[in-house]
């Protein structure tokens, strides 16, 4: 990428905002090393070396500085086990003497359902040990917070929303468990500002609307032989006129956006079924070409993108089973964008607080309210005392995890962990692993050659949330839009969403307020098989310094919105990445139910638990979504009890 001095003056990148405070000196440390365009560290295994800020940037404010995304110390640990460091047990551990019931694997949304779960099921005499790597609970659902011209402003890492499930249903159960109150979420942020109003969606999916029309645009740029670019508002309310698409590129966007068939679509009744076995033989890009009788280019050009934001790569590499598995294999009663869809101001950082508030009434200050929950700090040192029953552990990266003598015979289970450069034991009588397959496979020493086999199946795909807070935006109000869609440069869609009000310092949202843009960034190459994909995303995400990205983000918003007023330097008040090198478990055909009378690569780690150690993430279930996280969850704990621990 071409660095000019000049450039990067205009853009801002050297101006004293919030994303360079932390830095100090540390910044200029490291500027040879950006000058060169050089990987912050090597990919292979770490020492416990002190954090480059060159490579993480700033990370916000709040309960979650320093924890945004797959910080570099999580990474080094992980990179660590999984080059063979604790290949042989070290000689150097700690015994802390500890005895549990359970013992959990992982903070994120699997890891405390998992919790929860334990709470609902088990006597007030069961104890429970949570371990996460990072420096706070979470996982994917944790947020990035701002304070920007005296708003304190809030945005999702990665886990973004949910919707309202059925009455009396195992969903309901679940929100119910933690204390989530759906009044909450019945006033979000009116309008404030100039007219027309522009009608926002609560999440940072959905499009605005205004005066009936669609509040979105189309960017198009060098790419397409627009020097300065030009944009079209509300391109499908005019078909696609005024874009330089091919009358047929057009034809096929339109039948794909409209979901017009030109084959019966097949639609299970029962996973299992012939149906959603023959969806299972096929791609997803497959299904689609027959279905909508498009071309794999149209495909891949314009669906790509999307399904990435849900899957990682887009259909060319994915099962056709994936085609419902939003509306089915995990139903709820809204699912649309405009009445459904529903979101804490930072995403689902509100459920795992929740969550963690139920098991540890100390860890968040105040009632287990959503506007406490929400605001109010966390309690770290209550996470982890002796007396309690639910004990959360931070900064403790599990690294090898057996069992005591023969699986099928131990009463007891090893769980190494590292904390703090330093090496400790516990005991459990059962075990979840619930921090995704990637590393499972690693960690669980004595794993059996069917279960590893398994986990050698699953591929999985980085993505990236590079969360902007501007100090307005007025720059897309003024072209008569809320969201956009651009087809080169870095990322691809940004909107402007609404917040329910109880997690907010305003009750207002309008383009004279500041807000967080939401740039979702995924790695997808498609026509390569899902493992290269994969492969070739985590080179290029670990491989790019912090001020890469960030050069890349205002270059390309200065491309977009420099005409209706956009200053990079003046309007940016600050940049959070957050890096997921595993973001998504990518499910080839055959994934959910097997090929050619094979079995499905995840039956052997779903069909009960491995000695004491039970398996519960939602790679599993073949999407990451923490409804998928609940239910592998509540499968892993209901066999440990009734198999287990009796």
């Amino acid at each position: 990428m071409t660095k000019d001095p000049r450039l990067d003056k205009i853009l801002g990148l050297h101006e004293p905002i919030s994303r360079r405070d932390f830095l100090d000196g540390t910044l200029k440390a490291s500027t040879g090393m950006l000058a060169a365009g050089a990987c912050p560290f090597p990919l292979g295994a770490q020492a416990n070396t002190e954090t480059n800020s060159a490579w993480a940037g700033y990370t916000g404010e709040g309960d979650y500085k320093q924890s945004a995304g797959n910080t570099e110390q999580v990474m080094q640990n992980a990179h660590a086990v999984r080059d063979g460091k604790y290949n042989q047990t070290p000689s150097d551990v700690s015994e802390t003497g500890e005895v549990y019931d359970c013992v959990v694997v992982g903070g994120g949304f699997s890891g405390l359902s998992a919790g929860l779960f334990f709470h609902k099921q088990t006597s007030s005499n069961r104890n429970c040990l949570i371990l996460d790597n990072a420096h706070i609970f979470g996982g994917v659902a944790k947020r990035n917070e701002f304070i920007v011209d005296g708003h304190r402003l809030f945005a999702p890492q990665a886990s973004v929303h949910f919707q309202p499930p059925y009455p009396n249903s195992f969903l309901k159960s679940v929100y119910d468990a933690m204390g989530l109150d759906w009044d909450a979420f019945k006033a979000y942020q009116k309008w404030q500002g100039p007219w027309p109003e522009i009608s926002l969606p609560p999440s940072p999916y959905g499009q605005g609307s205004i005066n009936g029309k669609s509040a979105s645009g189309f960017f198009f740029g060098a790419k397409y032989g627009h020097k300065p670019g030009i944009w079209i508002v509300d391109p499908f309310g005019k078909k696609l006129e005024g874009t330089p698409f091919s009358d047929t590129t057009r034809q096929e966007i339109i039948r794909l956006n409209d979901e017009q068939a030109v084959a019966p679509p097949l639609v299970y009744d029962y996973p299992g079924d012939a149906v959603s076995r023959q969806l299972d033989s096929m791609t997803l890009e497959d299904y689609l070409v027959r279905t909508y009788g498009v071309s794999r280019e149209t495909i891949r050009f314009f669906v790509a993108g999307e399904m990435s934001g849900g899957f990682g790569l887009g259909p060319d590499a994915l099962s056709g089973f994936l085609q419902y598995e939003w509306s089915k294999t995990i139903p709820t009663v809204d699912d649309t964008m405009k009445s459904g869809i529903q979101m804490f101001p930072g995403g689902n950082s509100g459920m795992t607080r929740l969550i963690v508030k139920t098991l540890i009434p100390d860890s968040i200050e105040g009632p287990r309210t959503m506007e406490a929950v929400w605001k109010n700090p966390v309690n770290f040192a209550s996470l982890d005392r002796p007396s309690q029953r639910f004990r959360i552990r931070l900064d403790s990266t599990v690294v090898r995890v057996e069992h005591i003598g023969e699986p099928s015979k131990a009463d007891f289970v090893s769980v190494i962990y590292s904390n703090n450069g330093r090496l400790y034991r516990v005991k459990a009588k059962t075990v979840v692993m619930a921090g995704g397959g990637w590393i499972t496979k690693h960690i669980v020493r004595d794993l059996d050659e069917s279960r590893r086999n398994s986990y050698e199946q699953f591929n999985y795909s980085p993505y990236m949330v590079a969360n902007v807070a501007v100090r307005n935006w007025r720059f897309l109000y003024k072209l008569g839009i809320s969201s956009a869609t651009w087809f080169e440069g870095f990322g691809r869609y940004v909107n402007i969403r609404k917040c329910a009000t109880f997690g907010m310092d305003t009750a207002n949202v309008g383009p004279d307020l500041p807000t967080v843009l939401t740039l979702f960034v995924d790695f997808a190459k498609p026509g390569l098989p899902a493992r290269t994909q994969g492969q070739l995303g985590r080179a290029e995400i670990l491989s790019t310094s912090f001020t890469d990205y960030e050069r890349r983000i205002r270059e390309q918003l200065t491309d977009m919105f420099a005409a209706s007023g956009f200053d990079a330097k003046r309007d940016i008040a600050g940049i959070v990445l957050n890096r997921f090198g595993h973001a998504f478990i990518n499910p080839q055909p055959g994934f959910f139910f097997g090929l050619e009378g094979k079995p499905a690569p995840r039956d052997a780690l779903r069909n009960g638990p491995f000695g004491r150690i039970g398996f519960s993430h939602c790679d599993l279930a073949g999407a990451m979504d923490h409804r998928n996280a609940f239910i592998e969850s509540e499968r892993a704990i209901s066999q440990l009890l009734d198999r287990v621990l009796t």
